[in-house]
């Protein structure tokens, strides 16, 4: 009945969400189906129902946390932007400025990252979702370049895209090794100058 499969959805979502509680606060380590049962309010058997094993868990709780941490948000308001470099600008303080202020979201991303070391299923699953979010700067980095040919000479848009997200990945570091004392305005500030005079000096 459509009634009963609604409720088993969001039954499901309850305990990501549980789970997502469980090890932003103490570590990707410390999810167990107990612990994650108890969180949700719902018996061990209930979560077993639902993903089988503590396993299936911690990759359905994976997923959930990709879905909100590599998915790129261009709102209606950066689409409007004419200039094509402003554009991409714009888009990267956005992103940045997102993750910067979810630390522990960006800590359990990396402690995945971790985990793929002895997880095939995991490390593989990351690395198609980071192939994806840095492919999804393409088209704007392809606009930037044919806009500004000298400036970007020698740019593929590959290269372009990878820059962007290694900003947007770096912030969220610094951002989750010093939640208290991040600033962004000094992070940007400190990378536009450290960046023009990179461009002038011999290395």
């Amino acid at each position: 009945m459509p009634g009963q499969k609604a409720s088993e959805v969001e039954r499901r979502g309850q305990i990501l969400r549980a789970a997502y509680g469980v090890a932003s606060r103490a570590g990707l380590e410390s999810v167990t189906v107990r612990l994650v049962a108890a969180e949700a309010g719902v018996s061990s058997g209930l979560v077993l129902f639902h993903f089988k094993s503590k396993d299936q868990l911690v990759v359905a709780l994976l997923e959930y946390v990709l879905a909100t941490t590599t998915v790129l948000h261009i709102t209606e308001e950066i689409a409007a932007v004419r200039d094509p470099l402003d554009r991409l600008l714009l888009l990267l303080q956005r992103e940045m400025n997102r993750l910067a202020s979810e630390p522990r979201r960006i800590r359990l991303f990396f402690e995945f990252w971790i985990q793929g070391f002895q997880h095939p299923e995991i490390s593989a699953r990351m690395q198609t979702e980071l192939d994806r979010y840095r492919q999804a700067f393409r088209p704007m980095a392809e606009e930037v370049l044919e806009a500004e040919r000298e400036r970007f000479a020698h740019v593929t848009p590959e290269g372009l895209a990878a820059v962007a997200v290694s900003f947007i990945k770096g912030c969220a570091v610094q951002s989750m090794l010093d939640p208290q004392h991040f600033d962004m305005a000094e992070f940007l500030a400190a990378a536009q100058g450290l960046l023009g005079q990179l461009g002038t000096r011999a290395i």
